[in-house]
């Protein structure tokens, strides 16, 4: 059985995808728009020793597998396709007809996958060195590359776009100034940005709002980018990013919390002391925004530890429900007066990310590699395919720390352009 022959039982022959492999073999539709090569028996091993997305993933990204075409379009049509399909039987011949060395070939792990056992000796999930090292592993890649992918607004979190054929940019602002809308900033406040990125938020509520606000990232370059942003634009007097742990924040009495794209890398565990921790540097009346990615319901899984997104791309992350972090927030105290899933908005964002990568490929590989590349490109598509399906949400959720009369501040009827 020839490996196109293997292939066509998996996917069928309907999926629209052209199959190429060293054994010579073919099948699909020749001149389609997705083009599949195995390149080496090299792919071929890392498929039979860890069938399914991870083999896949590695056979990928140390390139000896091609994809030729529109990575999306390709995960789209092979999303429910997992070699489980296969009967019995087939399955058996499959096995015979590669034979083992598949199964006996030594094969490295590309290195841009993180060892599990690297991250043990750093001490258990969450711990702040290993956190460090799990934030450094992802956000320390380039900030040149971060530059070519999300654009001038140097946001990595989901945008908000006001049309479907919004640009990136537009969206970005949007979502900035949904958050500053549900925060209710105005001049001299003062917030903090816990997980703060390249300072995005930070320095779009000083500009905007005329906020003194501070923002804190575990990532070294993301700070010093910051920084530099901050100068060039003039908001010294207002604006700063750390490079900090938030749980090293000593301040307090702040006006507000913004949380965007964090509470990914907070663990179930630590919820309770992470929301107690903002809750804290709240004065009353305060209001805290807490914007993460989540699962669909409370069903799923949080981690998965063998899963091709922790081990390249979020070493440590997890998912909670959004039913699971409203749970925590009230039980600490916080009124939740406010909350709505922009799933779909961010497949538009992983859309508009995913061609600034395309624009700038071969940059982008000179830059950080080929191999760091495709797990860009693999991940990013990927996510889409996710969002579109439910697979995941992203949702905004507002809290307000309750003074001693118990008023919240929020008006009776928030304004319409948040909805």
């Amino acid at each position: 059985m020839t490996l196109a022959e293997i292939f066509e039982k998996v996917v069928g022959t309907g999926a629209g995808i052209e199959f190429h492999a060293y054994d010579g073999s073919k099948a699909g539709p020749s001149m389609a728009d997705i083009r599949l090569e195995v390149k080496s028996p090299i792919a071929v091993a890392y498929l039979a020793q860890a069938p399914g997305e991870m083999g896949l993933a590695r056979a990928y990204v140390s390139g000896h597998l091609d994809v030729h075409g529109d990575m999306y379009t390709l995960l789209d049509r092979m999303w429910s396709l997992t070699i489980n399909d296969l009967p019995l039987a087939e399955k058996v011949a499959a096995i015979r007809a590669l034979g083992p060395k598949p199964l006996l070939m030594r094969v490295p792990l590309p290195p841009q996958e993180v060892r599990k056992s690297a991250m043990a000796k750093l001490g258990s999930r969450h711990a702040k060195q290993r956190d460090a090292e799990a934030i450094h592993h992802h956000y320390d890649v380039s900030n040149t590359f971060y530059e070519w992918v999300l654009g001038p607004s140097m946001a990595y979190t989901c945008a908000v776009y006001p049309e479907q054929d919004s640009s990136l940019e537009e969206a970005q602002f949007a979502k900035f100034d949904l958050v500053a809308k549900k925060l209710d900033l105005k001049p001299g406040m003062r917030l903090l940005d816990v997980g703060c990125g390249w300072g995005s938020m930070v320095r779009h509520a000083a500009k905007e709002y005329g906020v003194k606000a501070l923002g804190v990232t575990l990532s070294k370059q993301q700070a010093e980018w910051a920084q530099k942003a901050i100068a060039e634009e003039g908001l010294g007097d207002l604006a700063e990013v750390r490079f900090s742990d938030y749980r090293d924040v000593p301040e307090g009495d702040f006006d507000v919390v913004s949380s965007i794209g964090l509470t990914e890398h907070i663990g179930a565990n630590q919820l309770k002391s992470y929301f107690s921790f903002l809750y804290d540097k709240l004065k009353p009346g305060g209001r805290l925004l807490n914007h993460c990615i989540t699962r669909p319901s409370g069903k799923e899984r949080s981690i998965n530890r063998t899963g091709f997104i922790n081990r390249y791309v979020f070493p440590d992350g997890e998912l909670e429900s959004v039913g699971t972090l409203v749970r925590e927030m009230e039980d600490l105290g916080y009124e939740i007066r406010h909350e709505e899933n922009l799933r779909e908005h961010y497949a538009l964002t992983l859309r508009d990310w995913c061609k600034n990568l395309d624009d700038h490929w071969d940059e982008a590989v000179a830059e950080v590699g080929q191999g760091t590349a495709r797990v860009w490109r693999l991940y990013m598509a990927g996510c889409i395919v996710g969002f579109e399906r439910n697979k995941v949400q992203l949702h905004q959720v507002l809290g307000v720390k309750l003074g001693e009369d118990r008023k919240s501040g929020v008006a009776l009827r928030p304004s319409l352009d948040w909805p």
